[in-house]
């Protein structure tokens, strides 16, 4: 097994990182190699210099590539060399002497709260069973503040309406119980007898399915959030993960702990969910000029 394959199982298996950060992790080691390829150089590890990855920072920036994309593209080279040094299969670590182009923080973006109060409660989203589950769907991302994967992997056997909550698997197989509001348990009951007649593999027990009866993907919620908020946001990006974001700032605007929201959100630290707190501070600075006689 060589170095690359190794890592990616190591990933997979110890580190229980999703098929989805697997690949891109595999796609970035690969763009790696081929870069050092085209430019005659080795790609074995123990080889790779410091310049080495300067040189291919540059080439991604070169090609348009934004900051960001090129920490997360140098963050994945640099969990591979630490692996491999812990390992013992190099020596030295080449990202040491590496300094990243700055990055500007990106504040969340939400929907405003009058606007997806007038979603849940003025729009008509219809008593068949598309209507009730997609209703179910965007509510149920923001009374939780769950990941649209966590959303697609609950089981009937998660939800407790009795005890008001459920039972969320997260990154890493991490698993938190979030409590549902009374009000909302009214909504699971209903999508629940709507839904009946719509599952076909009830070994799965998928709680969400769609119109045939199978487990939801990715897109498919992606396209039901996303025709929703056009609705009643002029917001860019209109994706589930906007209303776990919105979940979180309108927690904390209306006096929510900042601990008790990493534990909503399933953080595994509180620096993750702090960058709320810069929506809540831009909020104070617009009131602050507004109000103050000297501002």
């Amino acid at each position: 097994m060589n170095h690359k394959e190794s890592f990616l199982q190591y990933l997979q298996l110890e580190k229980r990182y999703s098929p989805h950060t697997v690949r891109s992790y595999s796609n970035d080691l690969e763009q790696f190699s081929s870069f050092l390829s085209e430019q005659n150089l080795s790609a074995e590890p123990e080889l790779v210099t410091s310049q080495d990855i300067r040189s291919w920072i540059v080439r991604l920036l070169e090609n348009d590539y934004s900051p960001v994309s090129v920490h997360r593209k140098i963050s994945c080279l640099r969990v591979f060399f630490r692996y491999l040094r812990k390992e013992g299969r190099i020596n030295t670590d080449p990202l040491e002497k590496v300094v990243l182009p700055k990055t500007r923080k990106r504040l969340p973006v939400f929907v405003e709260e009058e606007s997806l109060t007038r979603l849940l409660d003025n729009y008509d989203f219809g008593n068949d069973f598309k209507g009730i589950r997609n209703r179910t769907i965007i509510e149920m991302l923001y009374v939780t503040g769950m990941r649209r994967s966590e959303l697609i992997n609950l089981r009937y056997n998660d939800i407790d309406l009795p005890e008001a909550s459920a039972k969320v698997t997260g990154k890493r197989n991490k698993q938190r119980i979030i409590p549902l509001m009374k009000s909302f348990i009214v909504r699971l009951e209903e999508y629940i007898r709507v839904s009946e007649d719509y599952r076909v593999n009830r070994d799965e027990n998928w709680f969400f399915v769609n119109d045939k009866g199978n487990k939801l993907y990715d897109k498919y919620v992606y396209n039901i959030v996303k025709d929703y908020l056009a609705m009643v946001t002029t917001i860019e990006k209109k994706s589930p993960h906007i209303l776990r974001h919105t979940f979180a700032t309108h927690m904390l605007n209306r006096g929510a702990d900042l601990n008790s929201i990493k534990e909503f959100l399933g953080h595994a630290n509180l620096s993750a969910t702090q960058i709320y707190t810069h929506n809540t501070f831009e909020k104070l600075r617009k009131i602050y000029k507004q109000a103050h006689p000297r501002a």
